[in-house]
């Protein structure tokens, strides 16, 4: 089965996709990954924490919002420097990509500088970089894009109706809006979203059309299983999501934006690796590599490591 990426994708045609017999749908994602990454590699990419907590923003998800009680460490944006030892630190262990992460509803004027040199700070260590800052302006966009910034992650998360449960603060179309705004200035796009904190399958394919008729789609695509982590508002609300539904994301995910890179992400250390092995092979291609995720502990790497040599995959090496 051949996919194009340039079709406008029908709720209805997605909806026939994700319900396939599963063998089938694994069977034809698993060629189209074939056909489009025929080198049979995995990417590690490592996540850090540049600014810590307090943020103003009211998503149900997310630990570091200054809404909830989940005693996330709250700390300023951190200086190049750090994030260069980090930097250091993920290309010893095999990560060919870093992105680093702000807690704070946006970009604003006054962090620019900074954050512009946390970007040459990473680009210096050979790393593709990537941040994830919250909503972005054009000028600001483009002010990232000069600097040498590769990607920008915004994820949207859910559905549109389904997301407006989950925050009030922001809208979908404030996220749509920072993707676009990334989009033009010619940065790559890294938009994906999260499972399992109780929307309808609906809503997994609703958010899934939406990514897939993005133009272009992303370069990368995050799917995150829920954390449900103590003090949020989801955390308890909602059973842990089926794996076969996650593979169904996954697989989906796939033949719907063939050439991105489909990552797991948050999530995976409730995954055995049995799960994670099926998630490869049906599709996705990429990981969150390291012991610690933005405030959340990660998969052990040396679990990864013996799962990614187990299944005789190759790691992506730096371009």
């Amino acid at each position: 089965m051949d996919v194009a990426t340039n079709i406008k994708w029908t709720i209805e045609s997605i909806k026939k996709m994700i319900n396939m017999p599963l063998f089938t749908l694994i069977k034809t994602s698993r060629e189209i990954l074939e056909k489009n990454f025929p080198r049979n590699e995995i990417q590690l990419s490592a996540l850090f924490n540049a600014k810590s907590g307090a943020c103003s923003e009211n998503c149900a998800f997310c630990s570091q919002s200054i809404k909830w009680n989940t005693n996330a460490a709250k700390t300023k944006l951190c200086s190049a420097d750090e994030v260069r030892k980090a930097a250091k630190k993920a290309k010893a262990a095999g990560a060919s990509r870093l992105c680093f992460a702000a807690a704070w509803r946006g970009l604003q004027d006054r962090n620019v500088k900074q954050v512009v040199d946390i970007i040459k700070a990473i680009k210096e260590e050979g790393l593709t970089s990537c941040a994830s800052l919250g909503l972005l302006s054009e000028d600001k966009a483009k002010a990232l894009k000069d600097a040498g910034l590769d990607f920008y992650n915004h994820n949207i998360e859910s559905s549109k109706n389904y997301y407006a449960k989950m925050v009030t603060t922001h809208t979908f179309e404030d996220r749509i809006s920072t993707v676009n705004n990334a989009s033009k200035a010619g940065l790559k796009v890294c938009c994906g979203g999260i499972i399992g904190m109780g929307e309808s399958i609906d809503d997994r394919i609703e958010m899934l059309a939406e990514l897939a008729n993005m133009n272009p789609q992303p370069k990368s695509v995050p799917i995150n299983i829920l954390n449900p982590i103590k003090g949020t508002p989801v955390a308890n609300k909602y059973k842990p999501i089926d794996s076969f539904d996650i593979i169904r994301v996954i697989a989906t995910a796939r033949m719907l934006m063939p050439k991105s890179y489909i990552r797991l992400s948050a999530g995976r250390e409730f995954m055995g690796k049995e799960l994670q092995a099926m998630c490869l092979f049906s599709g996705a291609n990429s990981i969150f590599y390291g012991d610690k995720l933005l405030t959340t502990p990660n998969a052990n790497p040396m679990n990864d490591i013996d799962l990614i040599n187990q299944l005789d995959i190759k790691v992506e090496k730096i371009n």
